[in-house]
């Protein structure tokens, strides 16, 4: 037995019940994944099960990439067999080889958020819809959820009789249909729900997926929807062999579309179900997991569990309660470069957490401020920056020339002279007759009024059927070299100023590399590199995937990015009623809001592994206002002996008469640290605290290029420094922001 002797025994006992369908209730950090890993070993090694049967279905790319090398490890023979997917990219694989008994081509585009943005607005342009009303992420959120729960256009249009406004969503729906379709394209929503029609009309299509996968696990069940729980029902219906792994208690992607109900009711679904709790927990110290069992218990929806572990009882939790946002950021900042000036830990152990975006502001100024490195995790998309979605627009249209809207994105994309004229006569002439719009443009001498635009329009043509030809003898890396190139694209990225382009320039360089990494791993894996691949890859990419492991940095994100991950110093900060819980929350009618923000609590406090602070403020600017926050409730679910509170950072408060956030911003700017800390550094100041460069000195700045500095004024943090930059204008700066170099 061997590898299965280091298993506790409810690991032991999941990985050995491998009949029938199984519920295990897998608390933080209680070693799901090696659960899961070792039961695909078992199953192989010892149960004498064919690898091909078997699936392991994941939600993130990052979970499916660790899933797989750890079933590599453990098993010698077979696994590259098993399959090792998220739902989407399940679904991307199986569509590819069906979905023409749908009616689709098999090269289909995969639609991101973005993408469906843009059908959305020309959806709603077509069809008059006053946007003021029906707000275009209104109508994207009831198209998505209308699809989560399977509910088709006709469907909807059915429930909505008699209701004036869901009649509008219902005929918004429709069209969104119609484009997609006339696009050859998918949503990401649309792979799950085409997949599933797929089984549902197709029966052979579906026999041969059951056969093929007897054996099936789900990890993170609990974040389910109900398109994702009829896809695995229709694929274990036969064999029944199910394994679902999750924790009720993280449930918190409710508006995604996930249905806490799958894993509650898990056993009514499958009455003879066989359920396993783990709840030793090897990620954190007693004290933090007591925290997090006594504020989750307040919640009534939940399967009844309770963490414990044998690493100890480790530190209390930190509390610091601050007069305004700006302290509670220092505090946190300033902790973290003592930890690491210390030498116990490294900036990529520590990770502060917080319940929206907005919040990450003030740390990126500190952070900027001290020269620690940081990353934020969740900002923009890699995919979604305009160099690489023109890139990735021409590939499309090489790949799929019935996307309309990567057609339109590239047409004038460098500059070829093509104005929106033409473009609206070849969409008007596309609509008319009822093809698509790259369809219009091959037959460019047939549309009238075209005029001058007509040889353009051909030779943009002519350049994407060359590339289609060369599509078929070349690689996908030198593709997309050769498009770079032809279309003299970093030319015209240079044009626009060498410094914006740069940067530019670099993010080309790394999607080159993500396709060369792209077609590496699929020589390795045996599998055929095409261009539909790639595209495929890159529309299923998640934010998460972004994290860089090897770099030191300090990561910031949102509470709902961190699900999965853990840090041996963890900050959670804006533990303040109205933030966390959120004020939409606190009054909310539905209870069931207020215990989906408890389990994000929860989910905050357990990826800590030995220590966590907690952090509020007792005023924090919001949207320009001051606001008065009372500690949050969650705060005091936790038991009191489990917290030290330290000494509270207090301040007068006449001496903080904060209105707007220029007043907030220049106070900062005046008043010395309340404990002396060292300054903030300055780029390219001496040891003797002096600035670098003097008035009337030519600096340079990494955006406003070169100028003359023209007044200094030192202040208790910092100095404020003007500079003109001539055509540029004046501007006034922080030298610790602004970096200035002297020339």
């Amino acid at each position: 037995m061997g590898i299965y002797d280091t298993l506790n025994e409810q690991q032991k006992e999941a990985v050995l019940h491998t009949e029938g369908p199984l519920l295990v209730l897998a608390g933080a950090g209680s070693g799901k994944t090696r659960v899961l890993t070792h039961r695909v070993a078992y199953l192989i090694e010892e149960a004498g099960i064919n690898p091909w049967n078997i699936l392991a279905i994941t939600f993130t790319n990052k979970a499916a990439g660790e899933m797989r090398e750890r079933v590599d490890k453990l098993v010698e023979f077979g696994a590259e067999s098993v399959w090792v997917s998220t739902f989407h990219s399940m679904c991307v694989r199986i569509l590819r080889r069906h979905i023409g008994l749908l009616g689709y081509d098999t090269n289909f585009t995969i639609y991101d958020s973005d993408d469906q943005k843009t059908m959305m607005r020309d959806v709603c342009k077509l069809l008059k819809v006053d946007t003021k009303v029906y707000k275009e992420r209104a109508l994207m959120a009831a198209v998505s959820h209308a699809k989560e729960e399977l509910v088709t256009p006709q469907e909807f249009r059915r429930r909505a009789e008699g209701d004036f406004g869901r009649q509008k969503i219902a005929e918004v729906y429709e069209e969104y249909e119609k484009q997609l379709r006339a696009n050859n394209a998918l949503d990401f929503d649309d792979l799950l729900v085409k997949t599933v029609q797929l089984f549902q009309t197709q029966a052979e299509v579906l026999e041969y997926y059951q056969e093929r996968f007897r054996y099936i696990m789900v990890d993170e069940y609990q974040d389910t929807n109900t398109v994702q729980f009829e896809l695995v029902r229709l694929l274990a219906s036969k064999y029944r062999n199910l394994c679902v792994v999750g924790d009720d208690d993280q449930s918190i992607y409710k508006f995604r579309g996930a249905n806490i109900k799958n894993i509650l009711d898990f056993e009514q679904v499958f009455e003879d179900a066989r359920t396993i709790k783990l709840e030793q927990n090897y990620r954190s110290t007693g004290h933090i997991l007591n925290a997090a069992n006594a504020v989750i218990s307040h919640n009534v929806g939940r399967k009844d569990k309770t963490l414990w572990t044998a690493n100890g009882e480790g530190e209390r939790l930190m509390l610091r309660q601050f007069d305004t946002a700006y302290d509670e950021a220092e505090f946190i900042v300033d902790d973290i470069r003592n930890n690491v000036n210390r030498g116990d830990c490294s900036y990529q152990n520590h990770a502060i957490l917080y319940r929206t975006n907005a919040q990450s502001r003030m740390f990126e100024e500190k952070f900027v401020a001290e020269n620690i490195p940081y990353k934020i995790v969740g900002g923009i998309n890699f995919y979604a920056r305009r160099e690489i979605k023109d890139l990735l627009c021409y590939l499309k249209t090489v790949d799929n020339g019935q996307d309309d809207l990567a057609v339109r994105r590239i047409v004038n994309v460098p500059k070829r002279g093509i104005g929106l004229t033409s473009i609206n006569r070849v969409q008007e002439y596309a609509s008319m007759r009822g093809i698509g719009f790259y369809e219009a443009l091959r037959a460019v001498d047939l549309i009238p009024g075209i005029g001058r635009g007509a040889s353009k329009l051909e030779s943009f043509v002519a350049l994407i059927e060359h590339f289609k030809t060369d599509a078929k003898d070349m690689t996908v890396s030198k593709l997309m070299e050769e498009i770079i190139e032809e279309t003299g694209y970093i030319e015209s990225l240079k044009a626009e100023g060498e410094e914006e382009a740069e940067a530019r320039i670099e993010n080309i360089d790394e999607l080159i590399s993500k396709i060369v990494a792209y077609e590496e791993t699929c020589e390795e894996m045996h599998e055929p590199v095409t261009l539909s691949g790639f595209l495929a890859e890159v529309a299923l990419v998640a934010d998460i995937d972004s994290m860089d492991v090897s770099k030191d940095y300090v990561v910031l994100m949102t509470l709902h990015s961190a699900k999965g991950l853990e840090f041996p110093h963890v900050y959670l900060a804006g533990m303040e009623d109205g933030i966390f819980p959120s004020y939409m929350t606190i009054t909310s009618e539905d209870p069931g809001d207020l215990e989906e923000e408890r389990r994000l609590c929860y989910v905050g406090i357990t990826r800590a592994e030995k220590n966590l602070t907690l952090t509020c403020a007792r005023r924090r600017m919001i949207r320009g206002e001051t606001q008065y926050n009372r500690m949050s409730r969650f705060l005091n679910e936790i038991p009191p002996g489990l917290v030290s509170t330290g000494a509270k950072i207090e301040k007068k408060a006449e001496e903080l008469p904060v209105k707007t956030a220029h007043q907030q911003a220049k106070q900062a700017f005046q008043t010395k640290l309340y404990a002396a800390k060292k300054p903030a550094r300055q780029f390219g100041t001496p040891s003797g605290g002096k600035l670098a460069y003097e008035v009337g000195d030519r600096v340079r700045h990494g955006k406003f290029g070169e100028g003359t500095v023209k007044a200094i004024v030192e202040g208790g943090r910092d100095y404020e420094v003007t500079v003109d930059f001539g055509e540029r204008g004046t501007k006034k700066m922080f030298a610790a922001f602004a970096k200035l170099q002297k020339i």
